[in-house]
């Protein structure tokens, strides 16, 4: 069968590669294309345009590559219909991804989408054209089924494929290998993960990096973003002499004692390798971020951990939270505060229950090659 993917940011890549050599297990005769990154053409996808020609973020950016992003959907529906795929499988990116199913729906193509948008938390509304757009729907949160069972639109919830990509690379600390291979001192570790986008690495790090001062018997690394070198960080850094990793954020938190995390799918990578955590983030200017808060967001939580347990697990300091003296406090409560910490390790503990096993993306490639070989072939009664 023909499978046409659709994934537009890093994240997309690593989990439609994944779902890619997954499927290529079941079909062997699949056939791949579509838009990506490295990981899926290394799993065996013909990559038309990389994610990183597709990233536009923000309202400025995407005004500024307007046209560029009206070509990359021309080129992109053209394309699938001479591919003429057996299905179209979109991974979130919803703002290229929902018209895409929308056309493909006009063209009596099949559309399963693999890591729903976040509709719960923003822009509710898209919920209609999924439901409009989308055949089958394949969540990997656990709360998604009943949020869109208020919709009466069944989903199908197949685990977390975080799951899959950070336990398999999850093995017992070998600090003495790390610090060697890092060239780091041999002293524990507090992690600074500050996202992976210029503006919010902008706003977050120089408070972070204050904070992590506070605590002289430990030292910090900063984990960073793809295709943002030294250059990038050092106005950022006070004139502190930090080390920077990059590609080892997994193997950064493995060995770290704790972590400054910024809001984002970190925070959930940070909590399935057990490592206390603060949740930090800051969006200028502030009132942009209230108008945003009051009209659009929808959860109580910023956080995956949070939301996904229904409760304060890790703590949140969020715009005017989000101020040295309440991250050095709020490290405290982790490092010298044994019992704080054993409570938010417990929490873990139950997420992962709630998370469910492994293999979400060997569930999920089954799935699809079931119910496609279920349209090609229908059972007799």
């Amino acid at each position: 069968m023909k499978y046409y993917v659709l994934a537009g940011e890093a994240s997309g890549d690593l989990h439609a590669s994944n779902l890619i050599k997954e499927i290529g297990l079941i079909d062997s005769s699949a056939q791949f294309r579509g838009f990506g990154g490295d990981l899926m053409e290394k799993a065996g996808m013909t990559v038309l345009k990389h994610y990183r020609d597709m990233a536009f973020m923000g309202i400025v950016p995407v005004i500024m590559n307007i046209r560029t992003i009206q070509k990359n959907f021309r080129f992109c529906e053209q394309d699938l219909l001479e591919f003429a795929p057996d299905v179209l499988i979109l991974v979130d990116y919803p703002g290229f991804n929902l018209r895409m199913a929308k056309f493909a729906k006009a063209h009596g193509i099949r559309t399963f989408y693999y890591i729903s948008p976040k509709v719960w938390a923003w822009k509710e509304k898209r919920v209609h054209k999924i439901k409009a757009y989308v055949d089958e729907m394949f969540t990997i949160l656990p709360f998604e089924t009943e949020f869109f069972s208020k919709y009466n639109y069944r989903v199908t919830y197949v685990g977390n494929p975080l799951l899959d990509a950070i336990l398999a690379q999850k093995k017992a600390p070998d600090f003495q290998r790390f610090w060697s291979e890092n060239n780091l001192p041999e002293k524990p570790i507090l992690a600074l993960l500050p996202g992976s986008r210029k503006a919010e690495i902008s706003v977050l790090l120089p408070t972070m990096i204050k904070a992590a001062a506070q605590f002289p018997e430990y030292q910090c690394i900063i984990a960073g973003a793809p295709n943002m070198g030294n250059e990038f960080y050092e106005p950022f850094m006070n004139g502190a002499k930090i080390p920077i990793v990059w590609g080892k954020t997994y193997e950064i938190l493995v060995h770290s004692r704790a972590a400054i995390v910024s809001s984002g799918t970190a925070t959930l990578e940070t909590a399935i390798l057990n490592v206390p955590q603060v949740v930090v983030y800051q969006m200028t200017p502030n009132w942009l971020f209230m108008f945003l808060k009051k009209f659009f967001l929808k959860t109580r939580f910023v956080s995956l951990v949070n939301i996904i347990l229904g409760r304060e697990a890790v703590v949140e300091l969020i715009q005017g939270d989000f101020t040295l003296k309440k991250v050095v406090h709020e490290m405290e409560r982790i490092v010298r505060n044994s019992e704080n910490e054993k409570r938010m390790l417990n929490d873990y503990k139950d997420m992962m229950a709630k998370l469910g096993e492994p293999g979400a993306s060997k569930r999920a490639a089954g799935l699809m090659v079931e119910k496609l070989k279920q349209q090609i072939i229908p059972s007799v009664n």
